[in-house]
């Protein structure tokens, strides 16, 4: 079991780092060359700037088992695809049950924005977000260990 951490806007970096080591896990940072993010504890793998260019590196490099944290849904279902077990910066751990739904919610919203509507965002991070993300991820990591 690896840790691989989709790192472009991901507010929990040195949380998941911090928590690899902890397990002695191997952690794997991607990003693309505009968002560059070195951390001790992990290796950085940085793609070329491109539309999903981090989410094709990330998806191609995984092995059954490996841990991955994306915000992005899209690249969550992928990952489901290939028997790995995706999580949000929140703790929400994305599995069959629930992708369908986030999916359908991303393109609405997208079909929103391009009729010139506006979509609310993400309110400020709040402690007790990380709290919520460092404790699923804690409990994954235990649940997938016996695997």
């Amino acid at each position: 079991m690896r840790i691989l951490i989709d790192a472009d806007g991901c507010p929990v970096v040195d949380t998941a780092v911090r928590i690899a080591e902890e397990y002695n896990l191997e952690c794997l940072i991607l990003c693309d060359t505009s968002h560059y993010i070195e951390k001790s504890g992990a290796r950085t793998i940085t793609v070329p700037k491109g539309a999903d260019s981090v989410d094709f590196a990330l998806v191609n490099m995984l092995e059954p088992g490996d841990l991955v944290i994306t915000q992005d849904y899209g690249l969550a279902a992928m990952c489901l695809a290939r028997e790995t077990v995706p999580i949000n910066q929140n703790g929400m751990v994305y599995n069959s049950d629930n992708i369908d739904g986030l999916l359908m919610q991303r393109h609405t919203a997208r079909k929103i924005r391009n009729a010139g509507g506006k979509w609310k965002g993400s309110a400020k991070r709040k402690p007790s977000q990380d709290a919520a993300f460092e404790e699923a991820f804690r409990r994954l990591i235990e649940d997938n260990r016996s695997r």
